[in-house]
């Protein structure tokens, strides 16, 4: 029995490891693109792999405790490790969305700056002088409306089209 212990916490951490590769590989290259600066990206990729690493081992320790007894000690090593696939599956799936999540808000976050600063580019463009308003003074005349024209003279002739 001591034997498939040791077995099992062999191939579990070896999967582990392997595993734990992978998400560092593909993930820093995941997350390079929304950092835009390499170390940023290798530094979040290596502390969720550091997380995904703790978390699996310890639930590889506490699987490796679990009793199985189906009478046959290679079916014994089978099931766990078939129950430490499952786990690994899906804490790979989780850490997975973490690093989507931590990518998506670093990306929105790029664009609410982009964005911040077009607009303080545009307000700086058009920067228009504030425009004074006219108040009426009390008991001085109304200002003086031009009398309006009669039709002919607002239509301009020579903007007439005619359509057949």
């Amino acid at each position: 029995m001591e034997q498939g212990y040791a077995v099992f916490l062999l191939l579990g951490v070896v999967l582990v490891l392997i595993d734990g590769q992978l998400i560092y590989r593909s993930g820093r290259g995941y997350m390079s693109r929304a950092y835009g600066d390499p170390e940023a990206a290798r530094s979040m990729t290596r502390l969720a792999t550091v997380l995904f690493h703790l978390v699996v081992l310890g639930l590889l320790a506490i699987v490796s405790i679990v009793t199985v007894n189906t009478g046959d000690p290679v079916k014994d090593i089978v099931v766990k490790l078939g129950v430490m696939l499952l786990v690994l599956a899906l804490v790979h799936a989780i850490t997975m969305m973490i690093l989507g999540r931590i990518r998506d808000r670093q990306l929105q976050q790029q664009l609410a700056d982009e964005m911040a600063e077009e607009h303080r580019q545009y307000e700086q463009q058009r920067s228009v002088p504030a425009q004074t308003r006219v108040e009426p003074v009390h008991g001085a005349p109304a200002p003086r409306v031009p009398v309006a024209q009669t039709a002919e003279e607002k239509i301009d002739p020579t903007q007439i089209k005619t359509t057949r």
